[in-house]
């Protein structure tokens, strides 16, 4: 999936859930809609996040994320 087609698949499923919170009833959603819901929102996540790890990917050539964690001592500061 491009990142044009993760933007649409974004894009649809903000839709599909404002649509669906639209229809909910003054009780709120049936329990239908809130598995349908946490499904949604579930998919955005996962957009969201393949989106975030293909730009760090070509921003710093790397998710970030995986990168190893090094203690604060052994960072140089700045400020030297």
């Amino acid at each position: 999936m491009t990142e044009d087609q993760t933007l649409a698949t974004i894009d649809r499923l903000i839709e599909e859930e404002k649509e669906l919170r639209s229809r909910a009833t003054g009780t709120g959603l049936s329990d239908d809609d809130r598995l349908r819901l946490r499904d949604l929102q579930q998919r955005l996540d996962q957009c969201w996040d393949l989106l975030r790890r293909r730009r760090a990917s070509a921003e710093f050539g790397g998710d970030p994320d995986d990168a190893e964690v090094r203690p604060v001592s052994e960072v140089e500061s700045y400020q030297q």
